[in-house]
C-alpha cells in the first residue's frame, strides 16, 4: 500500500507526513473505525484515538487525536495485529510471542484467571500455556481470540457463550485452551479466521473446519445449529482452501484453483450471489469474473471484497449504507481501500503492511525514464521493435548486462542497437521495464513462464522468484504438470513445491488428466511416491 493512500483512513488524517512515511505496519480499529495502532521502521510502536478500554495500550484511558508511544511494545518486532469489538487488541512478534490488552470482560486477552478486571491498559504477554510456544497466526473474533502455533495447533480463549471457543462447552477461558475435539483431532492448521461468534481454521492440506456460532449459518454446515466442537464445512469435494474471511455474520473462502465459495447471512447481499437470500452451505460466487487470489471481510462489518489475478478489485455487501448484491469492480489497487473508503466503520481487514513511498524522487525518476529515445544510450531491437535503455543503469542492476557493456569484453559493449532474437518483445520489454521500476507488469501464463525462461538465463534471482509466486496463481489441475515440468527445467524449487502441493490436493483429477501423460517418467514417479507417502491414495 502506497503511502498516500494511508490518507485514505480518518484516523490517520491529522498524522505529519514525516510520521507516516516512518510507519511500517499500521491497524484500525473500534465502533467508528477511530482508534489505530501502528509500528514504525525502528519497531516503536504508537496509538491514537478514541482509547475505549484502554485500547491503545499506553496505561490509562486518556484519548489522543496525536500518536502516543506504546513504550511495552517497542522493540519487540511486532508483524501482526488482530482486534475484537470491545475492543481487545493482540499482536504478534517476529518471535512468536503474543502481546494483548484493551477490553476484557471475557477473559479475551488470555491472560489468566488472575487478571479479571474489565480493561487492560498495558501490553502483556502471553505465558502459561504458550511458554516456549511459538505462535504462528492469531486473530479475533467480537470478544473472543484463536490462535495457531508454528506446530498446527489451535488454541483459543475468551467469550464461549455460542461455542466459539471450540472447546465442547459454552465456559468462558481467560487463559488459552486447546482445541483438540471433534472433526479436528489432531489435524495440524495453519491459520485462523474469526466471525462475531464463530471460528475457523484451515489445515495443511486445505481442509476448513469451523465452529460457534450458526444462527446464519454462517459455519457452512448446512444447518443454523450452533457447534461447540470443529466440525467440517461442507465444501465441494475435492475443493483445497488457502484463505477464509469471516464478516459479522457471513463468511468466504478462497479455493486453491482461484474460486470463490461464500454462504451465512445474506440480508445486504453479502454473499454477492445478486439476491438477498441467506445459505448455510458454500455456494461458488464471481464465477463471471477473473480468477480471484485474495478475500476480504472483517468480523464488524457486512462487505465484503476481492481482487483478481488482473489486479482488478471488487466490492459487495453494504458499501456505505448500500447493498451491493453483485461484485461491483472499483478503481482501486488495494483491498485495503475498500474498508478505508466503503467498509462501515471503516476498520483494517489485516494490518496495513506499508512500504516506502517510491511516488517521488530518485525512484520515479529513473522509472520515468525507462523507454526514452531522448536520454538512452542503447536500444534493444526485438521483433523490429526498439526498447530504448540505458547502459549506466542496466549495468547497475543486472550482472549480465555489466559485463555485456564493460569495453573489450563483448562485441554489444560498443553498439547503439542491439539485436534480441531469443525472447518475444513483450517479455524483453518486461524485462527490462522490471530493472527500471522492480516491478513485473501482468502477463499470461505463457508470458509469465518465458519471463522466468530469461530470468534463469540471465541468474536474475529476484525476478525468478517474482515469476513463480505469479504463476502460482494460475496453476489449475489442467496445467499444474506443465508447470511442474517448467519448474524442473529451470529449477524453480518455491513453484515446484507450490505444483506438488496443489497436485496431492487433486491427485485423482490431476492423474486423470493428459497433462499427467506426458510428464516426465522421473517427475511422474516422484510426484505419485510422494502422494502415497501423505495416504493420497488410501480409501
Amino acid at each position: 500500500m502506497e503511502l498516500p493512500k494511508l490518507s485514505r483512513w480518518p484516523v490517520f488524517s491529522l498524522l505529519s507526513l514525516d510520521f507516516l512515511q516512518s510507519v511500517r505496519l499500521g491497524c484500525v480499529f473500534g465502533s467508528a473505525g477511530n482508534e489505530a495502532v501502528v509500528v514504525c521502521v525502528n519497531s516503536d510502536v504508537y496509538a491514537l484515538g478514541s482509547n475505549t478500554n484502554g485500547c491503545l495500550g499506553v496505561g490509562d484511558l486518556r484519548s489522543s487525536l496525536q500518536p502516543r508511544k506504546v513504550d511495552a511494545l517497542c522493540g519487540k518486532g511486532i508483524v501482526h495485529l488482530a482486534y475484537g469489538s470491545g475492543p481487545h487488541v493482540v499482536a504478534l512478534t517476529s518471535s512468536g510471542d503474543i502481546y494483548s490488552w484493551g477490553h476484557n470482560g471475557y477473559g479475551q486477552l488470555g491472560l489468566g484467571a488472575s487478571v479479571t478486571t474489565g480493561q487492560g491498559t498495558i501490553p502483556r504477554k502471553l505465558s502459561g500455556s504458550f511458554s516456549g510456544v511459538k505462535i504462528a497466526s492469531v486473530s479475533c473474533g467480537g470478544h473472543h481470540t484463536v490462535a495457531v502455533t508454528a506446530s498446527g495447533e489451535v488454541y483459543s480463549w475468551g467469550y464461549n457463550n455460542c461455542g466459539q471457543l471450540g472447546t465442547g462447552d459454552t465456559v468462558n477461558y481467560t487463559a488459552p485452551k486447546r482445541v483438540e475435539g471433534g472433526a479436528l483431532g489432531t489435524v495440524r492448521c495453519v491459520s485462523t479466521s474469526c466471525g462475531s461468534a464463530c471460528s475457523f481454521a484451515i489445515s495443511q492440506q486445505g481442509e476448513l473446519f469451523c465452529w460457534g456460532y450458526n444462527g446464519n449459518g454462517q459455519l457452512g454446515i448446512s444447518n443454523n445449529t450452533n457447534q461447540t466442537l470443529p466440525c467440517k464445512a461442507r465444501m465441494p469435494e475435492s475443493t483445497p482452501i488457502i484463505q477464509v474471511a469471516c464478516g459479522a455474520s457471513h463468511t468466504m473462502c478462497l479455493s486453491d484453483e482461484g474460486l470463490l465459495l461464500t454462504w451465512g447471512s445474506n440480508t445486504c447481499g453479502q454473499l454477492g450471489t445478486g439476491n438477498k437470500t441467506n445459505s448455510s452451505t458454500p455456494t461458488h460466487t464471481a464465477g463471471d469474473i477473473d480468477r480471484l487470489v485474495e478475500i476480504a471481510a472483517v468480523h464488524n462489518s457486512n462487505i465484503s471484497a476481492a481482487s483478481v489475478v488482473s489486479g482488478k478489485v471488487y466490492m459487495w455487501g453494504v458499501c456505505r449504507g448500500q447493498n451491493v448484491l453483485s461484485p461491483m469492480e472499483t478503481n482501486f489497487s488495494s483491498l485495503d481501500e475498500v474498508f478505508a473508503c466503503f467498509a462501515s466503520p471503516p476498520c483494517t481487514w489485516k494490518p496495513l503492511s506499508l512500504e516506502s513511498d517510491d511516488s517521488s524522487g530518485l525512484v520515479s525518476c529513473i522509472a520515468g525514464r525507462f523507454n526514452d529515445p531522448n536520454t538512452s544510450d542503447v536500444a534493444f531491437v526485438v521483433e523490429g521493435k526498439k526498447i530504448h535503455v540505458h547502459k549506466a543503469i542496466l549495468r547497475m542492476r543486472c550482472e549480465y548486462f555489466n559485463s555485456m557493456f564493460q569495453q573489450g569484453r563483448w562485441n554489444e559493449a560498443e553498439k547503439d542497437a542491439i539485436e534480441i532474437q531469443q525472447f518475444s518483445y513483450g517479455v524483453y520489454h518486461s524485462f527490462l521495464k522490471y530493472l527500471y521500476t522492480d516491478s513485473v507488469d501482468s502477463a499470461t501464463t505463457e508470458e509469465t513462464v518465458e519471463l522466468l525462461h530469461l530470468s534463469d538465463s540471465y541468474c536474475e534471482r529476484q525476478l525468478k522468484r517474482a515469476c513463480e509466486k505469479i504463476l502460482w496463481q494460475s496453476v489449475s489441475v489442467e496445467n499444474v504438470t506443465g508447470l511442474i515440468a517448467v519448474a524442473d527445467k529451470y529449477k524453480a524449487e518455491s513453484l515446484m513445491d507450490y505444483c506438488f502441493k496443489f497436485a496431492y490436493q487433486h491427485m485423482t483429477q490431476v492423474a486423470l488428466s493428459g497433462g499427467f501423460a506426458e510428464l516426465d517418467g522421473a517427475l511422474a514417479k516422484q510426484l505419485t511416491v510422494k502422494a502415497a507417502e501423505m495416504g493420497i491414495f488410501k480409501t
